[in-house]
């Protein structure tokens, strides 16, 4: 634990024996923050860890009788790291995030263009859904139609880890499309629920 402190303090300019803090870099990269390579699989033991080293150093508690600056500042870092750790603990937050770093924009709604095969599958899907809520067995049906969901988004996962660490423009823009096809998986799963 000791050692995830130490990181904590090079990444966080305070000096915690006083509770003083200094200002802090809020344009950090979440990577960097965590003082973790920038890739799509990561530890989630070692990402815990550090969020808690970090928080540690930085939470409001710890400046309650702090100036209000002081105040401030703490309060405005332990959100940052609060988004960090969403961020990167979400394997598609992860994979937006990491896109973004690398230029692509993933805010463009419009920019969504599926491939036929996929939006079959989609097709395929909300019928099976349908199907399944009307069946006989229609827990039975709904989980065989979860499973087949879950595998598709596990398939797109992995790819994703491929994808996102080029740096070619080709493998990004395939890498931003499975972020979507992934996104649409997961609407399809929540509506697969009774």
């Amino acid at each position: 634990m000791q050692k995830t402190n130490v990181a904590a303090e090079r990444v966080l300019p305070f000096r915690t024996g006083t509770h003083t803090m200094q200002s802090v870099n809020l344009s950090t990269n979440y990577f960097e923050l965590f003082d973790l390579p920038v890739k799509f699989e990561l530890d989630k033991v070692v990402l815990t860890e550090r969020y808690r080293a970090l928080q540690h150093v930085v939470h409001p508690d710890r400046f309650a009788s702090a100036t209000d600056r002081e105040k401030r500042l703490s309060v405005q870092q332990s959100a940052y790291i609060n988004e960090a750790l969403q961020t990167l603990k979400h394997p598609l937050k992860r994979a937006k995030y990491m896109l973004e770093l690398k230029g692509v924009d993933m805010s463009s709604e419009t920019s969504i263009q599926m491939d036929q095969d996929f939006l079959m599958e989609q097709m395929e899907l909300r019928e099976e859904i349908s199907a399944s809520k009307s069946s006989k067995n229609p827990l039975g049906s709904l989980h065989a139609v979860n499973s087949k969901i879950d595998q598709s988004i596990g398939k797109l996962l992995e790819n994703l880890n491929l994808l996102l660490a080029s740096n070619e423009e080709e493998k990004l823009k395939k890498a931003s499309d499975s972020v979507d096809d992934c996104s649409f998986l997961r609407r399809y799963r929540k509506k697969s629920r009774f």
